[in-house]
């Protein structure tokens, strides 16, 4: 019975491995149409809200939940909305947060919307921020879009740098 089970399982395996294999040559295979990917920046000012909102134990201090409402103009004229997540140290000056955004609008005259995950830690009033575009999260003008944010603050105001690529149709 053994034998008859790994048997099985092994023609399953194969089964799997030559439909993906398949799909994978059939998804390589080129279109009718060339995409050239061309790299871009965008920079701007945004204005932000965050609004603390309930965690899932009150007692907990360390953590917190936010909602997040942001404008951004510029090169991205464009409104993100998303939900944060932090943890605070007895440490002044150190902690963490994460976030996810969805941010829809238009990027240099491309209409949709894509995701931001916001990755970040301050160890020592030193922080260290990372904001990535989700893979395959682009929708309209803006499918295909990869790229990396970075957000500055000097004197109480915000404001984006993007570096980004999008594939451009020929």
């Amino acid at each position: 019975m053994h034998c008859k089970f790994r048997i099985s399982i092994l023609a399953l395996s194969s089964l799997l491995l030559a439909s993906a294999c398949a799909f994978a040559q059939s998804a390589a295979a080129p279109s009718a149409q060339k995409e050239t990917v061309v790299t871009k920046h965008a920079s701007g000012p945004f204005d932000v809200k965050v609004t603390p909102q309930p965690t899932s134990d009150k007692s907990e201090t360390a953590l917190g939940r936010y909602t997040l409402d942001k404008q951004y103009h510029g090169d991205l004229e464009a409104t993100g909305t998303g939900e944060m997540l932090t943890a605070g140290t007895p440490v002044k000056g150190s902690g963490a947060y994460v976030a996810i955004e969805k941010v829809s609008g238009s990027l240099q005259g491309r209409s949709g919307s894509f995701v931001l995950q916001h990755t970040g830690t301050m160890t020592n009033n030193q922080p260290q921020l990372t904001v990535t575009v989700v893979p395959d999260s682009g929708t309209g003008q803006l499918a295909g879009i990869s790229g990396k944010m970075t957000i500055n603050m000097a004197a109480g105001k915000h404001s984006y740098d993007f570096e980004y690529t999008l594939p451009e149709t020929k």
